[in-house]
């Protein structure tokens, strides 16, 4: 029951809808396996696998509104979850920025589904840790990993007649290397749709072979330096800047985004002229549902042109408000890069430092975006084009949009996943000028 066709899904649906006798009504209904297995301290600690179906029914009379969810589907728990949905409408005050429920839409489908992710099993979950474990084992070094992977379906339903169904699937793989000791530390990460695209064996030789080279870490003076951030370095930085693209809060004034007297910089330069970022719900590597939360269809949106700021997110009260066509959140974010490799940009740095990852990320001045955090897992001083040493973490405090205006080279973009926005991310390495780093850290 767990994944329902398109025909079960809308059988249910419909026959919500129709039981209410509210001015509208949208039900949402969702399910799929999770599974998922932990491994530390080079054994497996921990497996599980969720299977389940949630209902979740809207209703508003006027611009009162009330929700009830529910995961029993007969006849008489579904209306007693309409009721349930009425009887909240009727006691809630009136909403002063209630939107109806959306027309009827048509949606794009996007490839979202992977028939080899769908098909996993806790034999192939129980080898990649094995296959984890083993390397780390083989090489005198301790590991700490989560593989998380599932599948399932999304669709809905209202009462002006719009309906999606689509299924998809992923999984997320994250793994941590140790040196007994405690010394070096290296880690590798993967978001994927396909299982068929991942290679435990050659992923988790990336984080032994930095965890072994990360020992007997020196310090480095803290100061500003020439700086490549991997891939996965850069996401924490640029999901943190994605939230500031919101209109309204531009518009208010409340945002690196907004101009002086008023208004947003749509369209002005705000990043260097390398910079290219744009949202694709079919993009072939990080594809994504090809609807928004509220069900407005998706499209694919420049959002950052040649350093202009091409796009900002509004909502459907804030599109309406201002004059604008509301457009469908974007749920992937994806940055034109280069054609070089990491190892490439370190061939070509005369001084430098390379972060592997970055982490404990913290807001510090919302109006600039300036960010503070900590590298971890691998940072290295580059000289002469070579890693000469392993350094000392560093915190840093940082704003992502003065770290895209002092952009000396971006290698290959690569999938990410966004550890603050959610989005699916395409991000290539970055080497960056004066990036500040302010004091050491003795964790690894």
């Amino acid at each position: 029951m767990s994944m329902m066709t398109e025909a079960q899904a809308r059988e249910i649906l419909e026959k919500v809808v129709k039981m209410s006798v509210a001015d509208e009504c949208t039900a949402n209904l969702s399910g799929g396996k999770q599974g998922n297995v932990r491994f530390a301290r080079n054994d497996i600690s921990t497996s599980g696998l969720v299977d389940d179906v949630d209902l979740a029914v809207s209703v508003a009379f006027g611009k009162r509104s009330g929700a009830a969810t529910i995961n029993q589907f007969d006849d008489a728990s579904l209306e007693r979850c309409v009721r349930r949905a009425e009887e909240l409408a009727k006691l809630s005050p009136e909403n002063p920025e209630f939107m109806p429920a959306i027309d009827k839409q048509t949606y794009k489908p996007s490839k979202t589904f992977s028939e080899s992710t769908a098909a996993i099993t806790p034999e192939q979950r129980a080898k990649v840790a094995a296959d984890s474990i083993a390397a780390c084992k083989d090489k005198d070094l301790v590991a700490a990993g989560f593989l998380e992977d599932g599948y399932g379906f999304t669709a809905f339903a209202n009462s002006k007649g719009n309906f999606g169904y689509q299924q998809q699937a992923g999984l997320n793989y994250t793994c941590t290397v140790r040196t007994p000791d405690g010394r070096g530390s290296g880690w590798v990460g993967r978001d994927l749709r396909d299982m068929s695209d991942f290679h435990v064996e050659k992923d988790i030789a990336v984080a032994i072979r930095k965890a072994r080279d990360s020992a007997d870490a020196k310090a480095l003076e803290p100061g500003k330096y020439t700086v490549i951030l991997e891939p996965h370095a850069a996401a924490g930085l640029v999901s943190f800047m994605m939230y500031f693209f919101d209109a309204r809060s531009a518009d208010e004034g409340r945002s690196f985004l907004s101009k002086k007297g008023g208004g947003n910089k749509l369209g002005e330069q705000v990043y260097d002229p390398r910079v290219n970022m744009y949202s694709d719900p079919w993009d072939k590597d990080v594809p994504v549902m090809p609807w928004d939360g509220e069900g407005l269809p998706r499209e694919r949106m420049p959002i950052i042109t040649k350093g202009k700021v091409e796009a900002l997110n509004y909502s459907r009260f804030w599109a309406q408000k201002q004059g604008k066509r509301a457009v469908g959140r974007p749920g992937n974010l994806i940055m034109e890069g280069g054609t070089k490799s990491t190892a490439d940009l370190v061939r070509e740095t005369k001084k430098g430092v390379l972060v592997t990852r970055t982490w404990y990320i913290r807001m510090v001045d919302p109006q600039t975006v300036l960010l503070t955090g900590l590298t971890r897992d691998g940072t290295f001083y580059i000289e002469d084009g070579v890693i000469k040493y392993p350094i000392k973490n560093f915190r840093f405090n940082e704003s992502p949009i003065i770290m895209l205006n002092n952009i000396e080279e971006l290698g290959k973009s690569i999938r990410v996943a966004g550890d603050e926005s959610n989005l699916a991310m395409m991000l290539p390495a970055m080497k960056l000028r004066d990036f500040t780093f302010t004091s050491l850290s003795d964790a690894v």
